[in-house]
C-alpha cells in the first residue's frame, strides 16, 4: 500500500491554479510542500491574529476563517507527525 498523498504546492501566479504533487515521505516534493504549507499556516495566523487585535471583528468575520485554520492546523500537524515517526 503507497503512502503517497496529494500536496499542494502554492498557486501558479501565472494560471492561477493550484498547483499539486504527489509527495512521497521523505522526498523532495515533501519538502516543498511542508515549507509552503508552514508558510501558508504563518501568514493565517498573523491574519487571524491582525482580526482578533482588531476587536471589532463580527461572529461571522471570524467563522469564516474556521476552514482555513483547521485546514492548516491539520496539515501542520500531519508535518509534525511525520518528523517524529
Amino acid at each position: 500500500m503507497s503512502t503517497s498523498r496529494l500536496r499542494s504546492l502554492g498557486v501558479d501566479p501565472g494560471t492561477g491554479k493550484e498547483a499539486f504533487v504527489v509527495a512521497r515521505p521523505g522526498g523532495f516534493l515533501e519538502e516543498l510542500a511542508d515549507v509552503h504549507a508552514l508558510k501558508a499556516a504563518a501568514v493565517l495566523v498573523a491574519v487571524v491574529g491582525a482580526v482578533l487585535e482588531g476587536g471589532r471583528s463580527s461572529d461571522a468575520e471570524l467563522a469564516a476563517f474556521v476552514p482555513a485554520l483547521h485546514g492548516a492546523l491539520e496539515e501542520c500537524v500531519g508535518i509534525m507527525a511525520a518528523d517524529r515517526a
